[in-house]
């Protein structure tokens, strides 16, 4: 056992006696030493039920003959960082997140992990410290939030978002938008649309990483409980038999996340988080990938904020392991991969039928021949950019607009809600990527704003930021290289015509070459928004968003 090196031999004596200070048994350190990564805390939604699932996963690793230790993770809730400087501490978070995690499980020996996370970038926080660890892990969400009801109809989160901006446009009194308020988010658990923190726990199940049910049983549900206490006796049975992340987070695996993501539609901050895993079991994901796979898998699944179908729904309809099998009709998936489970993908499949073909559309009727993610490049992002395609209204697939140029996100909205912004407009937001931000903040608060006053269908909005999973519309993020490091879109000014056309993957300034070489000469890099802090270190070492905005050394790879 890898726990041995703290708690076996005379030299270890000293170990044990901190384990007695524990209050430890001999006979709970005879046994394999489980971690519990618990991301429970008291401020996050998709969190406060945390608590429940990590006893029902302790008593799991014991029933199977473990020994479960609890260690904390930190995760922010992206919904009340939204909109202030608070944001720029959301993606940061992964990274943080990673390494603290490695830090206590290599520090104490621990031979196995169990991971519960919920929300957005405690996910793939997780899943980047699995894969660095690599000792057997499961993980096992908190689960989704129940969609509310207001006025005989779901709705969520993004919903309360736009009302903000529907009652700036006079269209939604105080009391209808005081009513929502009090009723969009009923019970805890991760937002109720098809939004981040959903989309990547879908993901662990299609990873291989969750157990079937992980990214949709909602967390109010006693099932979650259930799905709890087999996480903790699966890692025991992952023990035995030595089956770890890497052995299951291979390229193949990848690739089938890719082809779900683009089936389910899911949040474009998906876009980061898999090259960012993949970059910790030494894959280089290119983004060009994304658009191979997006080409020839059909999206059969339009979840809110694309449509008017919520988590909850998608589990009644058989959950993620009944939207595989309808791919895997046409032969989209690898069905040989090993899973958490301890059986292959193909296995855990079986019989796992699609129960309600209005949320999950039958892979011969889908919502459209290709996915539901769209990598688009041009002249203004020679490298990617990124959009979620399933939410963007038809008229909107290809848009020629005057740039309308902001420097922040702050300025954007204050424009948008002051009326300056016009059908055929393309709001363009940059110094907002992962240096420029710092921290490549969230423009949902701007893309709500823009849905809420009736401009979804005729605004376009681009940005080296990026979008909240809860954003729908023309909504281009991930624009790289970003304005900090002079990218295109730092040259783009009030006025210049931009070309989206999404169905072609095309994102074009209209501007000629010559134009563009003047002003790359006369552009000058900004002084840092943050010189001191975590910030700051984040800052200096972070890449491009097409890169999943991984840490590296500066001057380490060109």
């Amino acid at each position: 056992m890898k726990s041995d090196s703290v708690k076996t031999g005379v030299q270890q004596a000293p170990h044990r006696s901190l384990f007695n200070a524990l209050g430890m048994t001999k006979e709970e350190m005879d046994r394999p030493l489980v971690g519990i990564v618990s991301s429970y805390n008291e401020i996050v939604p998709g969190h406060m039920n945390l608590d429940k699932i990590v006893e029902a996963v302790k008593l799991g690793v014991a029933m199977a003959g473990g020994t479960p230790i609890v260690f904390p993770a930190i995760a922010v809730c992206d919904g009340i960082a939204m909109g202030h400087i608070g944001m720029k501490y959301s993606l940061v978070t992964r990274d943080l997140i990673a390494d603290s995690t490695e830090a206590m499980a290599q520090a104490h020996a621990f031979d196995a992990l169990v991971m519960v996370p919920n929300c957005d970038k405690n996910v793939p926080g997780l899943l980047m410290a699995a894969a660095r660890i690599n000792v057997p892990t499961v993980f096992v969400s908190g689960g989704p939030m129940l969609a509310g009801h207001v006025g005989g109809k779901k709705r969520s989160l993004s919903s309360m978002f736009e009302a903000v901006g529907a009652y700036t446009a006079g269209t939604m009194s105080a009391e209808e938008l005081e009513e929502m308020e009090n009723k969009v988010c009923p019970t805890c658990g991760s937002c109720s649309g098809m939004y981040t923190a959903n989309s990547m726990n879908c993901l662990t199940e299609v990873l291989g990483m969750g157990l079937q049910g992980n990214g949709t049983i909602p967390a109010v549900y006693s099932e979650r409980i259930k799905l709890a206490k087999h996480a903790g006796m699966q890692v025991m049975e992952l023990w035995r038999k030595n089956i770890r992340p890497r052995d299951i987070m291979t390229k193949e695996a990848f690739l089938n996340a890719l082809t779900v993501d683009m089936a389910l539609g899911c949040s474009t901050n998906s876009m980061l988080h898999l090259p960012a895993i993949a970059h910790e079991v030494g894959i280089d994901l290119n983004m060009d990938i994304a658009n191979e796979i997006s080409a020839r898998t059909p999206n059969l699944c339009h979840l809110a904020p694309a449509g008017p179908t919520y988590i909850e729904e998608l589990n009644e309809a058989g959950g993620v392991y009944a939207v595989m099998n309808e791919l895997a009709k046409k032969d989209l998936l690898n069905l040989d991969l090993m899973t958490v489970t301890g059986k292959t993908v193909r296995e855990n499949i079986a019989g796992c039928v699609n129960k309600n073909p209005e949320v999950i559309r039958p892979i011969e009727n889908p919502y459209s021949q290709t996915g539901g993610i769209a990598v688009l490049r041009g002249n203004l992002a020679p490298d990617s950019a990124v959009v979620k395609r399933s939410a963007v209204v038809p008229e909107m697939m290809v848009h020629e607009g005057p740039a309308r140029v902001f420097d922040c996100e702050e300025d954007a909205i204050e424009a948008i809600k002051g009326g300056k912004i016009v059908a055929g407009d393309v709001v363009v937001i940059r110094y907002e990527g992962p240096k420029g931000g710092p921290g490549m903040r969230e423009m949902l608060n701007p893309t709500s704003a823009i849905a809420g006053m009736g401009l979804g269908s005729t605004v376009a909005l681009i940005t080296d930021g990026r979008f909240s999973g809860a954003s729908r519309g023309a909504s281009i993020g991930h624009v790289s290289p970003e304005a900090a490091v002079g990218g295109p879109i730092a040259l783009v000014e009030e006025g210049d015509l931009i070309s989206i056309n999404i169905p072609e993957c095309r994102l074009e300034l209209k501007v000629s070459d010559e134009e563009l070489s003047r002003r790359k000469a006369a552009w000058k890099p900004r002084q840092p928004k943050v010189t001191t802090g975590y910030l700051a270190r984040y800052a200096a070492m972070v890449t491009s968003g097409n890169r999943g905005a991984v840490l590296e050394i500066p001057g380490a790879r060109e």
